[in-house]
């Protein structure tokens, strides 16, 4: 089956008409793309000017990120939280930690970003927190157990934002039948049709599943 994805020349007319990058937000793209390995799972300009600008419309005062990788997505969700909000992300590659400390100690929201490394099934359920917004960006398998496990700590009227659920097209190939393909049609199927919340894809960069608890 041949997947039509977007064309590239409307992607790069869309970056080109999105507002840029600052500086260490740059910074963190060249150098993960020059130094660490698989630099797509970085989120890139369109997708952190959208992940900021939702951030800035909701204000949230806690933010949880699962899957931080070099830290870019986190940075961008940090633009819209409340003056003495905090944003926790939880990765658990110990490799990448005193990289994306040393990115989060530049930026302005240092103090309001806590970074946790370890397993996200283990961390989570330690989190005294209700939450206004969470993002999943992290192992497609258990992308399912983490929406079930950080939804009783969504606040009423909160947002669950998902990464990767088109995942290159595959979710509408009858051919993929691989465990990360599957995993992502099932939780896309179990959003659909959990009756407690609202839910849309939008089809940025590989896919986006904003979802608000009801």
């Amino acid at each position: 089956m041949n997947i039509m994805m977007i064309n590239p020349l409307i992607e790069q007319y869309a970056e080109q008409h999105t507002s840029k990058d600052n500086a260490l937000l740059h910074t963190i793209y060249r150098e993960t793309h020059l130094e660490v390995l698989r630099p797509q799972m970085l989120s890139g300009q369109t997708q952190g000017r959208f992940l900021a600008m939702l951030s800035q419309m909701i204000r949230p005062q806690t933010i949880l990120e699962i899957g931080t990788y070099t830290g870019y997505s986190t940075l961008c969700l940090a633009e819209g939280l409340r003056a003495e909000g905090v944003i926790y992300t939880i990765d658990k590659n110990e490799e990448l930690e005193t990289r994306v400390k040393g990115y989060f100690a530049k930026s302005k929201y240092a103090t309001q970003i806590k970074y946790l490394v370890g397993n996200a099934v283990d961390i989570v359920p330690t989190l005294d927190e209700k939450f206004d917004l969470v993002f999943i960006d992290a192992d497609k398998k258990n992308y399912s157990f983490y929406y079930d496990q950080v939804f009783e700590r969504i606040k009423p009227g909160g947002f669950i934002l998902v990464d990767n659920v088109l995942w290159y097209g595959k979710v509408i190939d009858t051919q993929k039948k691989d465990e990360d393909t599957e995993a992502i049609r099932k939780f896309n199927e179990k959003v659909n049709q959990d009756y407690r919340v609202e839910n849309v894809i939008l089809t940025i960069r590989d896919g986006l599943m904003l979802v608000r608890k009801l």
